[in-house]
């Protein structure tokens, strides 16, 4: 491709599509590039509750992209579902490679996303979305009253396991270890709490049900003794909260974009990462709270950044 965009936005979650949106408002020239389907791991949230005005009964995950979307494109942000293989990021254009297509443009942000690392049992992916979950803050209202489980053992899970029994009537923290990961703080106020239960030494070998979470296997490590967990009956239905951390898709840009251990990108707060007309948004980059509305206020921030630094006023 001969165009050159004024930019070119990797990934069409929320922070990439609001990137689009706000690119395509300042008439700049904007790819969006998405290798799957539009929302990342919003995609695949059933019910949508913490979105600011968000008062749509029955909102869910795929609708409110669909909504990003629309939005985008109507301010004249171009679309094209590819995956890039090779970046080249120096210099005043930059280049994006896929198999077939090279694409080109004056700046690039980054809205890969992250996904959160799978607990590894049989049945998981049916079930997501149907009790099992990855995010305390988007579901925990959803298990008013019920009992839920959360795997892991860190300061993530420790520190959602006590979120959660602000809403669950009851919650067991289950861990492969006969210790918690956690700092010794946190793990204070989960030994405290009358809420919080512990299966040490164990992992979820698979979850089963009727089209929502009804039950699961529970296999000790060191024995090899497994235990059947089911629903209580009057519930008909438990949650169980993954926390063993989450991976960036950030592998393309690896020894490219300055990252922390786990491969987070480093911005600075109006997105900029190490290499100029280079921004970094959303789940990707590093920061404190992973959330629909925070990513978009990434996106939001990066195309403005994007704009102004191709504007003779500012």
């Amino acid at each position: 491709m001969s165009k050159i965009y004024d930019v070119i936005i990797l990934g069409a979650g929320p922070a990439g599509l609001a990137a689009g949106l706000y690119a395509g408002r300042s008439r700049l020239s904007t790819l969006i590039i998405e290798k799957g389907q539009d929302g990342g791991q919003i995609a695949i949230t059933d019910e949508i509750e913490n979105y600011p005005g968000q008062i749509v009964e029955g909102e869910s995950g795929p609708s409110l992209i669909a909504r990003m979307t629309q939005q985008a494109e109507k301010f004249g942000a171009e679309r094209v579902s590819d995956t890039i293989k090779e970046v080249q990021l120096e210099g005043d254009v930059k280049v994006l490679k896929s198999e077939k297509n090279e694409y080109q443009g004056k700046n690039v942000i980054i809205a890969t996303g992250a996904y959160s690392r799978p607990i590894g049992c049989k049945g998981e992916a049916e079930f997501m979305g149907k009790g099992v979950s990855y995010c305390a803050t988007c579901d925990a209202n959803f298990f008013e009253d019920f009992e839920v489980y959360v795997v892991g053992g860190g300061d993530s899970a420790v520190e959602e396991a006590m979120y959660l029994t602000k809403f669950a009537r009851k919650v067991t923290i289950i861990h492969r270890r006969n210790e918690l990961r956690a700092a010794k703080s946190i793990q204070e106020k989960a030994f405290a709490n009358p809420k919080i239960d512990f299966f040490w030494d164990s992992v979820v070998e698979e979850v089963y049900g009727d089209d929502i979470l009804q039950g699961m296997i529970v296999k000790n490590v060191k024995t090899g003794e497994t235990r059947k967990v089911e629903a209580d009956p009057e519930d008909g239905m438990f949650g169980l909260f993954g926390f063993i951390g989450t991976v960036p898709n950030s592998k393309l840009f690896e020894g490219i974009i300055d990252m922390d251990e786990r491969g987070y990108i480093k911005t600075d707060e109006d997105m900029h990462t190490n290499i100029p007309g280079v921004y970094a948004v959303g789940d990707v980059r590093i920061k404190s709270l992973r959330q629909v509305v925070t990513a978009a206020a990434d996106g939001a921030i990066a195309a403005v950044q994007v704009e102004r630094s191709m504007s003779d006023y500012f």
